[in-house]
């Protein structure tokens, strides 16, 4: 099928290739989509106005719409045969061919990066399938940002397309919330015959399965973790000196909670717990006879805003750390009735500061982070911002000019892409506050921002499917220019994306609330969870 000796190839047109190999891959996919929409535009006639028409009672075909609202129904029965071209299920073929009415129909400016070989088409679908059942006006909202979004990792895309079909029509989503708390329940495993002796069984054990509402997940955990740091704190140790793990802990914590309580709350009652030091959350004695449950270190919750939702004219989507975008209405269940607030001031994005150690001041790597996302690697799926190092971009001197770290010179890396970036000859340059260029050893370019926009060198995209295998994106065997001159990013490119960086600055005072409470009452759980919101001009 292919001619060519890979062996022959140097490190860099091995490169060249490997990029080439992707769009052609994506192009024969586009294809292969593209045929299954004519197919479909060869069936859109309704069967029973045909000469000699079955009736559909006596198992006739009809029209079927697949897709979502604004997509054309296709004759049912035409895609038995497709399917067996396709060498694949009739209910695959089915689907398969909805996602691309969707696209095509429902989401065009998505389509048109799909067939332009910039977002790979099983995401687009996926992306589809997802934002099916909004209408074709609010489907608008989903397909304007994940387009304009298309560069980013298939992880953060689909985070992306996830907020906004939630803002799209928060009631939809709040009706699937309702339902979903319905189906809540506690399962234990059923033990199947011949699963006790086969390799992959699990003859000691069972397994309990829990499916909790999001808040009452949480709180779960948090007992467990309370009751098993107290385990690890307290118990006495082993005969032979040997001390609990903490995941040993977790488990002996889940035990004794569920089939113990008793012993539980006596354990911890024992602990005769510190005095708060928080003057704030000062609370009433408890009743006599009422469990003293052990004070909780405060947790942070780190909340994302767009501007328009922080000043009450957005339609209340948050996206929260470590869970994702969640209607605002939402955040009371995260937290629990029972708990104090304490609002910490937002981040103001816009501010810059230099220091001369070299060391990133905590302020710092936090603007950073939350200026970024996360991982400025390019194409990095890593969308926490936490055990992330913070870099300099230009080198750190010990003897240079003072103001070498700050805002200006930092990006967020894992461990892994630190040590690579470090060791192995890549370029990185901070064009600006979160955007970066990278050039790897071998000349490969890529700019990166929240928002990532296309590579460097605009004319490597190729505009049609059919120009992808014919199209390289540089030619490095014949190329005498350094790396840094092949890849200079063109001034448009980075005009055209990084107004989109600039973040609102407002500030709110630091204040303690109380959440989930119309009355006053007695707080037996001290927990507080300290909120932090940032402020963007793009939505969550």
């Amino acid at each position: 099928m292919f001619e060519e000796d890979v062996t022959t190839l140097d490190a860099a047109a091995t490169l060249a290739g490997v990029e080439d190999d992707v769009r052609l891959a994506r192009a024969v996919e586009v294809r292969a989509m593209q045929r299954v929409l004519h197919w479909c535009d060869l069936h859109t006639t309704d069967p029973q106005t045909l000469p000699g028409a079955v009736p559909v009672t006596r198992g006739g075909d009809r029209l079927l719409q697949l897709g979502g609202e604004g997509t054309p129904p296709v004759a049912q029965l035409c895609f038995t045969e497709l399917a067996i071209a396709r060498a694949a299920g009739v209910v695959a073929t089915e689907n398969y061919a909805a996602d691309c009415l969707d696209l095509r129909h429902r989401l065009p400016l998505l389509w048109t990066a799909v067939q332009a070989l910039e977002v790979e088409g099983w995401l687009a679908r996926k992306i589809a399938r997802l934002s099916r059942k909004l209408s074709k006006d609010d489907v608008g909202l989903v397909d304007e940002a994940v387009t304009n979004a298309r560069h980013q990792a298939p992880g953060r895309l689909l985070g992306i397309a996830e907020a906004k079909i939630i803002e799209a029509d928060p009631d939809l989503h709040h009706a699937k919330l309702v339902e979903d708390a319905q189906r809540t329940g506690v399962w234990l495993s059923k033990v199947r015959p011949g699963e006790i002796v086969e390799d992959t069984g699990e003859p000691a054990t069972r397994r309990v399965t829990a499916k909790l509402p999001n808040g009452t997940a949480i709180r779960c955990q948090e007992n467990i973790d309370d009751l098993a740091h107290a385990l690890l704190t307290h118990a006495t140790p082993e005969a032979d000196g040997d001390q609990l793990s903490l995941e040993e802990a977790r488990l002996q914590a889940f035990e004794m909670l569920t089939t113990d309580p008793h012993t539980a709350i006596a354990f911890l009652n024992g602990l005769n717990p510190a005095p708060d030091p928080d003057p704030v959350a000062e609370e009433p004695e408890p009743a006599p006879g009422a469990p003293v449950r052990p004070k909780r270190n405060p947790a942070t919750l780190v909340v994302h805003l767009a501007a328009e939702t922080l000043c009450g004219c957005g339609k209340g989507v948050a996206r929260v750390e470590d869970h994702g975008p969640v209607l605002v209405s939402e955040l009371r269940d995260l937290l629990g009735p029972d708990r104090d607030i304490t609002l910490q001031p937002v981040i103001d994005l816009n501010t810059i500061e230099a220091v001369n150690s070299y060391e990133h001041p905590a302020r710092i790597a936090r603007r950073t982070l939350l200026r970024t996302h996360g991982d400025v690697f390019p194409h990095s799926t890593s969308r926490g911002t936490k055990r992330l190092d913070l870099d300099h971009p230009t080198p750190y001197q010990p003897d240079g000019p003072p103001g070498q770290t700050g805002d200006h010179n930092a990006a967020p890396l894992t461990r892994r892409h630190h040590r690579a970036k470090t060791h192995t000859g890549y370029q990185l340059h901070q064009l600006a506050l979160a955007a970066y260029r990278w050039i790897t050893p071998h000349g490969l370019c890529r700019i990166v921002t929240p928002t990532a926009p296309p590579p460097s060198n605009p004319s490597a995209a190729p505009t049609t499917p059919s120009s992808a295998r014919s199209t390289p994106i540089r030619d490095r065997s014949t190329s005498t220019s350094s790396p840094s001159e092949r890849c200079a990013a063109p001034s448009h490119v980075l005009d055209d994306h990084l107004h989109r960086l600039r973040v609102g600055d407002r500030c709110l005072e630091h204040r303690t609330v109380r959440v989930g409470q119309s009355e006053p009452r007695v707080n037996t759980s001290k927990r507080r969870a300290t909120s932090t919101l940032s402020r963007s001009s793009a939505r969550p």
